[in-house]
């Protein structure tokens, strides 16, 4: 752990912010790449949201959200990558776009920097390939809400050698994490299992089983999960979540992955969860429920 202290988070979207806050909470100074400068800002937005939410339940005091905030440079410059120890992609979920982003990433980076996707599908082994070292390119799956969920998958691909497994494993062990370690199969644990938890809830609410509130409590209060699996789907975004769902299927060839036809409508119908406002349940713009009534 001691050779990695600063790293470089490409891609400011949802779990982007998610893993930047919480390395800049273990000490590390991270740099967040994203696209456009408005992209970059709407991510600095939304970390300080998620901060500030936390100092109003003092879970944080003033003087650590100043800290945190401080510890992140939000940048669209890919030569920033040269100060980098350690990189983590974390764009959207297209193998060509990651790939493309690995090219950049072998290209700018040390040799000894250890290239790392957060990808929850895509084949490591295949975005691997399009570098120069595919023994130092591994899978670092956090799982949404990062800040709140301890534990990371440790993918290897094909060529990932021991010592970059080993490295990432003392790191993640480092920063009071759970690692999995995992070996390249679609959809690693989490996501295959989650998806199929998700689209079979999605299937009981289109056959009129019970009511989007009623699954999800069920499974919140009967299981003790910290949400619903539709509130879950909504904090993914439906269109991620039935890109997951296509890629499962095409994958294993197996009908349990087939997408709930109501999820397909609802993609179509743009209500896609927290980041549109709709999706099963409805969000104001901070990504908390509007409608919520499932306490009881």
């Amino acid at each position: 752990m001691s050779s990695i202290h600063e790293i470089a988070v490409i891609g400011g979207g949802t779990m982007g912010q998610g893993i930047a806050e919480l390395l800049s909470k273990k000490g590390f100074e991270v740099t967040l790449l994203e696209q456009s400068p408005e992209r970059a800002e709407q991510a600095r937005h939304h970390i300080e949201i998620s901060l500030d939410k936390q100092l109003a339940k003092w879970g944080i005091t003033a003087a650590e959200k100043k800290g945190i905030l401080s510890r992140i440079r939000f940048t669209t410059d890919f030569e920033s990558l040269k100060n980098a120890d350690l990189v983590i992609e974390s764009v959207y979920e297209d193998l060509d776009v990651k790939k493309d982003v690995f090219v950049q990433c072998d290209r700018i980076c040390r040799p000894e920097v250890i290239l790392a996707s957060n990808t929850s599908t895509l084949s490591l082994t295949e975005i691997a390939a399009a570098t120069e070292r595919p023994d130092r390119v591994i899978g670092l799956h956090f799982v949404h809400p990062v800040a709140k969920v301890d534990v990371v998958e440790i993918i290897r691909g094909l060529k990932t050698s021991n010592e970059t497994f080993e490295t990432i494993r003392n790191w993640v062990k480092g920063m009071d994490l759970v690692g999995i370690e995992v070996y390249e199969s679609p959809g690693f644990v989490t996501t295959r299992l989650s998806m199929l938890l998700i689209n079979e809830a999605i299937h009981t609410l289109m056959e009129g089983v019970a009511s989007a509130e009623e699954i999800d409590l069920a499974m919140k209060r009967g299981y003790k999960f910290p949400m619903g699996p539709l509130e879950m789907a909504d904090h993914f975004g439906l269109d991620s979540v039935l890109k997951a769902m296509e890629r499962l299927f095409r994958e294993y060839g197996d009908t349990k992955y087939r997408p709930a036809p109501l999820l397909k409508k609802m993609v179509r119908a743009g209500h896609l969860g927290v980041k549109t406002g709709e999706g099963f349940f409805r969000y104001n713009e901070d990504g908390e429920r509007l409608d919520r009534k499932d306490v009881r």
